[in-house]
């Protein structure tokens, strides 16, 4: 289910932004991204996305990363290595696989990050775990 289709698009304050290859969605503590059919995620497309992201959040910042692979796409799993060198913004990431496929390509990524990634099925299951990750609650 895409975030647009779910109860959530208007039930969380969000912002979206629009790239040639996929919507992403700004929220408080975490985004959600809805990569294009067919286009490979490389590392000048998620420089592009830390751009926007900086502008965003500002210089200091921690969120949550939602992967909502409701289409089929490619990413280099190692690409989580070099993202952890240069960059320590996201504290976890959940990955939707609607396919068989897609669920064994999130558990190769899963060895590539430093990182906690959760392997869902569902929207609500996502959001719900990323909305409670410990870093994000109010003490």
């Amino acid at each position: 289910m895409r975030f647009e289709q779910s109860k959530y698009f208007n039930l969380l304050n969000h912002s979206k932004v629009e790239f040639s290859f996929g919507d992403f969605y700004l929220l408080d503590n975490f985004i959600i991204s809805e990569l294009h059919e067919g286009i490979h995620f490389d590392w000048d497309k998620i420089q592009e996305v830390i751009g926007v992201l900086l502008d965003y959040y500002g210089s200091d910042f921690k969120i949550g990363y939602i992967s909502n692979r409701v289409e089929s796409y490619s990413i280099e799993p190692q690409l989580w290595m070099n993202f952890h060198e240069d960059y320590d913004f996201i504290v976890a990431s959940a990955v939707i696989s609607y396919t068989d496929f897609n669920y064994m390509n999130a558990t190769i990524e899963k060895h590539f990050t430093k990182n906690s990634l959760k392997r869902c099925t569902t929207l609500d299951e996502a959001i719900h775990w990323v909305k409670n990750l410990k870093e994000f609650s109010q003490n």
